[in-house]
C-alpha cells in the first residue's frame, strides 16, 4: 500500500488514536499560560515533544535500549503488566511526557510525584541475587538518557536534521530538570555528557531470553485498524534503524542497507501525514 491511500486512512483512523495518546499535551499546549510550566514556550523540548511521529519512533527505540539493562528489565518484568498491555505502557509514558512538557508546574510536579511513589514500591533481585530498586539513581539515569537521546535523535532524523549543537545541549539541559526531580544521578546536561554516560553504562548491558521477549512484544504490536497498523509498522522499523549499531546487534536486529532508504522515506511521509491529520 502506498503512502497516498494510507494518508486517506490517517484522517479518520490514525488522527483519533494519536490524539488520544497525546490529548493531555495537545490540550495543555493551548491552555497553559506561557512561563507557568517547566519549560519556556520557545524551548527545544517543547518543539521536539510536539511531533507525534518522531516521539513514537523515539519512544520505541528508547524502550528497546532501556531493556538492555538487566535491572531495568527485571523491574518491568516483575512489576508490570506490559506483556498484556504494551501499548498501554507506551501511552502512559506519552501521557507523562505530555504533562511534564506542556502542563503547568503544579501538574508536572504532581505527575513526577506519582511516578516517584510507584518507583518506591518496585524492588527485587536479579537471577544471581543482586538486588535492584526502581528508585536507584543510576538506573533512573539510564532510563532518562535512553529517552532523551532517542527523542532528540528521532527529531533530528525526521524533522530537523540541522538542529545546532547548542540547541541539542539546551534540550539535554532542560530535560535534566525532570530526571533530577525523579531522583536520577548522574544526569547529563549536554549531548557530550549523554554520550559519555551511555558509553560508561554499556559494560552493564546484556541481552537474554527475557530481553528478547520484551523486544518481540514491542515489535509485534498490532493495532486494530489498517491505518493504525501501517503507522505502527513504519514507526517500528524506523525505531530499529534509530538504535545504535551495537544495540541493534545485541537485540539481533541488524538493519539492512537495502531497506534503510525505504524506511527513511516511509517515515518522512508518515510524519508529514500525521502532522496534516492533527491540523
Amino acid at each position: 500500500m502506498g503512502l497516498a491511500p494510507i494518508a486517506a486512512l490517517f484522517k479518520d483512523a490514525i488522527a483519533g488514536e494519536v490524539r488520544a495518546v497525546f490529548k493531555d499535551g495537545s490540550r495543555r499546549r493551548a491552555d497553559v499560560k506561557p512561563g507557568t510550566g517547566l519549560f519556556a514556550s520557545h524551548s527545544v523540548v517543547r518543539r521536539v515533544h510536539a511531533d507525534v511521529t518522531t516521539m513514537m519512533v523515539g519512544g520505541v527505540a528508547a524502550l528497546l535500549l532501556q531493556m538492555l539493562h538487566p535491572a531495568v528489565l527485571a523491574g518491568v518484568w516483575d512489576h508490570s503488566d506490559f506483556r498484556h498491555d504494551m501499548l498501554g505502557r507506551l501511552r502512559r509514558t506519552a501521557s507523562f511526557i505530555s504533562v511534564t512538557t506542556y502542563g503547568d508546574r503544579r501538574q508536572a510536579e504532581s505527575a513526577i510525584g506519582r511516578v516517584r511513589l510507584i518507583h518506591e514500591k518496585i524492588e527485587g533481585a536479579l537471577a544471581d541475587g543482586t538486588p535492584y530498586a526502581a528508585n536507584d539513581p543510576k538506573l533512573l539515569a539510564w532510563v532518562h538518557v535512553c529517552e532523551a537521546t532517542s527523542f532528540i535523535d528521532a527529531w533530528m532524523r525526521y524533522a530537523n536534521p540541522f538542529l545546532s549543537r547548542t540547541d541539542q545541549d539546551a534540550y539535554f539541559a532542560d530535560m535534566a530538570q525532570i530526571a533530577e526531580a525523579l531522583g536520577a544521578d548522574p544526569v547529563p546536561r549536554s549531548r557530550a555528557e549523554a554520550m559519555r554516560l551511555i558509553g560508561r553504562m554499556r559494560a552493564e548491558l546484556a541481552c537474554d531470553r527475557r530481553t528478547r521477549e520484551v523486544a518481540r512484544l514491542v515489535l509485534s504490536q498490532r493495532a486494530e485498524t489498517l491505518g493504525a497498523s501501517s503507522f505502527q509498522a513504519i514507526a517500528t522499523q524506523a525505531a530499529i534503524d534509530l538504535l545504535p549499531v551495537w544495540a541493534r546487534r545485541m537485540h539481533g536486529l541488524a538493519g539492512s542497507r537495502v531497506t534503510r532508504p525505504l524506511v527513511h522515506a516511509g517515515t518522512f511521509g508518515l510524519a508529514r501525514t500525521i502532522r496534516w491529520a492533527l491540523n
